[in-house]
């Protein structure tokens, strides 16, 4: 596994990646019909290559054929804004690697701060990189009660 930066190219593989890691890792944690109105379908390549390219820095982990098996998002203010892996390498330390190549680019770009809204499983992965949960968020989408927590980490 190697991490780079994002390429137009991948857009269409980390679209899917979002869609079956929260079909399957989120449906640990959220039940069906939350997941369904969470990832209905995966987005359209050209959708999720307009919206990642705003600026934000896009990390990819890539296996040995450079096929993207995980991804992480940084905004220019500090927030993440997607982190997924594919299911099957989900809990191989992919996550942890992603997540340091984005600090490490968060405190060379001079941020003093991250955040992010966490599902139930990356609120447990971001408490054991040292941030504080704020607060839970209950919200409505599609008629379909849901729920995040928004998190933070000072650097100073």
């Amino acid at each position: 596994m190697k991490i780079r930066n994002f390429k137009p190219d991948d857009a269409a593989s980390l679209a899917s990646i979002f869609h079956e890691a929260v079909r399957a890792v989120g449906r640990k944690d959220y039940g069906k019909a939350q997941v369904e109105v969470w990832s209905p379908q995966p987005v359209p390549a050209d959708k999720f290559l307009a919206r990642v390219s705003d600026g934000r820095f896009v990390f990819v982990a890539v296996n040995e054929n450079d096929k993207p098996i995980a991804f992480i998002e940084l905004e220019e203010n500090g927030h993440i804004d997607c982190f997924y892996c594919h299911p099957d390498a989900a809990g191989t330390g992919v996550g942890t690697a992603l997540f340091e190549q984005l600090e490490s680019a968060a405190l060379a770009a001079g941020l003093s701060r991250l955040y992010v809204e966490a599902s139930e499983a990356a609120r447990r992965f971001f408490l054991g990189k040292g941030f504080s949960l704020i607060k839970r968020r209950d919200f409505e989408r599609n008629n379909v009660q849901i729920h995040n927590y928004l998190m933070e980490k000072n650097f100073r």
